[in-house]
């Protein structure tokens, strides 16, 4: 195994421990270890993989598989894959079978309380690195802003805020 799929194994099985909360909460670390560490990828580079994979169907931690194509072809996305569903599906299930055996335990319910505001800003941390990476004018910041006040206020779907987004890109506006 070469080098850099070594280092795209390690880095996405340690994520995948870490995936807390939901894929994006790795979002975060994953951009500073292809970015900032390894140099695999500009942020840029990372912040349109993510739009990518985000506007694809399909599961939203589709930028793990991008991410391992873009840095070694089909062997990357293989490996980058297994590695990061590998290990926290394995977990998952003997978490679940401990979850179950434990339902009627008072700590149960105060982890679950306690876990909510972890997740909530691992989530906001991955917001804010994807928003530093692609917002470069006052405009994508202002668009940012609106789409996630929209998001977290209305019940308008989020297809119809990439969907406005796009036709503000398209026009050129703030650019």
């Amino acid at each position: 195994m070469s080098d850099t799929l070594l280092a795209l194994a390690t880095i996405f099985s340690q994520l995948s421990l870490l995936a807390f909360g939901g894929g994006n909460t790795i979002l975060p670390e994953m951009q500073r270890q292809v970015v900032e560490v390894h140099h695999w990828m500009t942020a840029s580079e990372f912040s349109s993989l993510f739009a990518l994979a985000q506007a694809a169907p399909g599961p939203n931690m589709m930028i793990v598989t991008l991410v391992g194509w873009h840095v070694s072809g089909w062997a990357g996305m293989l490996v980058t894959s297994v590695a990061k569903f590998g290990p926290s599906s394995l977990v998952t299930v003997a978490a679940l079978h401990a979850w179950d055996r434990f339902k009627d335990r008072p700590w149960r319910r105060s982890a679950q309380r306690g876990l909510v505001p972890v997740t909530a800003g691992l989530v906001a941390a991955s917001a804010m690195v994807i928003s530093r990476a692609s917002d470069h004018t006052w405009i994508a910041w202002a668009i940012t802003g609106v789409c996630a006040v929209l998001a977290l206020r209305t019940k308008v779907h989020p297809l119809w805020l990439l969907a406005a987004g796009s036709l503000i890109g398209l026009t050129g506006f703030g650019q």
